[in-house]
């Protein structure tokens, strides 16, 4: 049975005997291009994806948080006037976003409710980000305050980083919060604006699941911050941003050959993210497709992320005859693919992919299309 509405009630429904009084909605994330360019302040072109964390509830005339999980068959609880990290899984994102929350000031009431979701755990889709953001736009249903999007993706981001322990950028939240159907949303990660592109007509986002999972990303992830701050400095600069792919062209001498590598690729990747939505808009997308493919180019070549198997994923998908372009998505070293492919061909394109693509690695691929929707919402 597919996750929706009528489906997240109907469990509420049978758990309390009544329906609830909200639904509310979050999307998962997928990043068409503008990679590792968050933490240097600079720009991403995410959107936000048909699969979501989904919470039905009711209000409570108590402070406690009672929440049962579909998808592990388990109820889990806290109250508001007190509680404290645990090791407690699942929970611990909820007790985080109530954390932010009351941090912020908020006025929190609690709740009781079903959590299912259907963005697949471990994938690079962002199930996190879903999840606090649904939880948080629970809270503001519950407690009556007003849902501003770009004020809840921070306060997410809070929770994930300081009581989940997750030190990721505000992008996945804030696609949560703030997507939009039918575009992908450029984001400033500066200044946190979001404007609007339309993704081609007769265009498909497919999302290619390599089936392996990234190994030692935390130590990889901070050399390359690291690297990337070293630069900066190098430029008299607060962030790469702030470079110019003139300014690097001219000074880029002067960097040790690993850092220059870095640098460029950050550099060039914004570039690249501001023309891709130059060519959404004028309907381009051949122009777009090559954007991509540069990417995951510098990617592999300049910024060291990509793996063997994303190589032969993004390689196989570039190959076929329906793809405008494709690139290693998220932060790398395993994990997920995206690719821009014609709608009508869209069958054909993951057949062909998929198997070309498990006869060289063994893995089998998980292939998931994608439209573009809202963000974070209370489901009418």
């Amino acid at each position: 049975m597919p996750l929706d509405k009528t489906t997240i009630a109907g469990s509420l429904a049978e758990r309390l005997g009544r329906g609830p009084q909200w639904v509310v909605r979050a999307p998962g994330r997928v990043n068409l291009i503008g990679e590792h360019t968050d933490y240097n302040d600079g720009f991403v072109l995410p959107l936000a994806i048909d699969r979501a964390a989904w919470i039905a509830l009711v209000a409570r005339d108590d402070s406690r948080v009672v929440v049962h999980s579909l998808d592990y068959q388990e109820t889990r609880e806290f109250s508001l006037a007190g509680f404290r990290q645990e090791q407690a899984g699942w929970i611990e994102y909820l007790k985080g976003v109530a954390w932010s929350l009351q941090e912020a000031g908020y006025k929190l009431r609690g709740w009781e409710g079903v959590l299912a979701g259907d963005v697949p755990v471990g994938a690079g889709l962002s199930s996190s980000a879903a999840l606090e953001v649904a939880c948080a736009r629970a809270f503001a249903a519950a407690s009556g305050f007003a849902w501003e999007p770009a004020a809840m993706a921070k306060l997410a981001q809070r929770a994930e980083n300081q009581w989940v322990g997750v030190n990721c950028g505000i992008m996945d939240q804030l696609i949560s919060a703030t997507g939009r159907q039918g575009h992908a949303m450029l984001i400033d990660c500066r200044w946190l604006a979001v404007t609007p592109a339309p993704l081609p007509p007769g265009t498909a986002v497919v999302v290619l699941d390599t089936g392996t999972r990234r190994g030692l990303v935390d130590s990889a992830y901070n050399e390359r911050r690291s690297q990337c701050e070293a630069a900066a400095r190098f430029f008299h600069v607060p962030a790469l941003r702030d470079v110019t792919v003139e300014l690097f062209q001219q000074q880029a001498a002067g960097l040790d050959p690993i850092t220059r590598r870095r640098a460029r690729h950050v550099i060039t990747e914004d570039e690249r993210t501001l023309l891709a939505v130059e060519m959404m808009r004028q309907g381009d997308v051949a122009a777009l497709g090559q954007l991509m493919n540069q990417s995951h180019a510098s990617l592999r070549d300049d910024y060291e992320v990509s793996s063997d198997a994303l190589d032969a994923m993004v390689d196989y998908a570039q190959r076929h005859a329906a793809c405008h372009g494709a690139r290693m998505t998220g932060a790398g070293f395993g994990g997920c693919a995206v690719a821009l492919v014609r709608a009508g061909e869209v069958g054909e394109f993951v057949g062909a992919t998929g198997a070309a693509y498990r006869v060289k690695t063994g893995h089998a691929p998980a292939v998931y299309v994608c439209q573009a929707t809202d963000g974070a919402a209370v489901v009418e």
